[in-house]
């Protein structure tokens, strides 16, 4: 008989606490679907109590689809396992992971379906993520300004972030080419039909087909409203924690308020389509 499974919204907007799974092992039918479910109604799914081997992490992961490679792969990779991330920041860091809003690498030309992270160490206090509802985002906007957004597309390229991230790592390669494409303002989810602001401050360059100028004043409106504290749940760690999100529909943003202490685990990524 398999556990009962608790699913317990964060706030009505975004995020669920999910109890009575254990990752660590193959999951049934009807927990996968519970699952898939709940990140559809959810946005985002947090799990405590994983102590999870990278093949386990890898083998939940490989349940919603073909793993992703990470482009900047070289500064925080894995020997072995191209498919983890490793996520670390501590006393000698200059610069963090996901430390503004972002979607995970919306700068491929199909941008992942979703990213699963596993924290092993946890600073004392401090190092919560914050994830955004870009649905909300979207639906809080005028019926004008969405009919003008639904029109346009913006360039997000990884250039700028993964340069300078390489560059303060000191293993920057100026031969190194990172994605660049073009993607719709407001995306439609695959899934559920609905609509949501598809921008970010790491990513997201330009807005096709306007002035300098005009793209800046868009760009900076959007970076001001998706950033709203109504739209959000923020997520404080502990040791074994999970955090399994959607990036078509969410931002997240990592916030560094422990330095010196160290915070670390890992993360893969599930490929995703190109966003129409």
């Amino acid at each position: 008989m398999e556990p009962a499974i608790s699913i317990v919204p964060v706030t009505p907007l975004i995020g669920a606490e999910v109890t009575g799974l254990d990752l660590a092992r193959p999951l049934s039918d009807n927990e996968l679907g519970l699952v898939r479910q709940a990140l559809l109604d959810h946005l985002v799914l947090f799990f405590r109590g994983q102590d999870l081997t990278i093949e386990q992490h890898k083998a939940f992961g490989r349940l919603f689809g073909e793993l992703h490679i990470h482009p900047a792969r070289d500064r925080n990779g894995i020997e072995g396992h191209p498919e983890i991330l490793h996520v670390k920041a501590g006393p000698e860091s200059t610069r963090v992971n996901g430390d503004d809003w972002h979607s995970d690498v919306s700068c491929d030309a199909e941008p992942p379906m979703g990213s699963i992270l596993r924290l092993f160490e946890v600073p004392p206090s401090g190092g919560d993520t914050l994830f955004a509802n870009m649905y909300a985002a979207h639906d809080a906007l005028s019926a004008p300004m969405q009919a003008f957004l639904s029109g346009l597309t913006a360039v997000h390229d990884g250039g700028p972030n993964y340069i300078d991230r390489a560059r303060r790592a000191g293993i920057y390669k100026p031969d190194k080419v990172f994605p660049a494409h073009e993607h719709p303002v407001v995306r439609t989810h695959p899934e559920t039909g609905r609509k949501a602001l598809f921008v970010n401050r790491i990513f997201t360059q330009s807005i096709v087909g306007v002035t300098r100028e005009e793209s800046r004043a868009i760009l900076d409106f959007l970076f001001q409203h998706i950033a709203r504290p109504d739209f959000q749940c923020r997520f404080r760690w502990e040791k074994d924690s999970v955090a399994f999100w959607d990036n078509r529909c969410t931002l997240h943003h990592a916030m560094w308020d422990y330095y010196p202490e160290v915070r670390q685990g890992y993360r893969v990524t599930i490929k995703g389509d190109r966003p129409v």
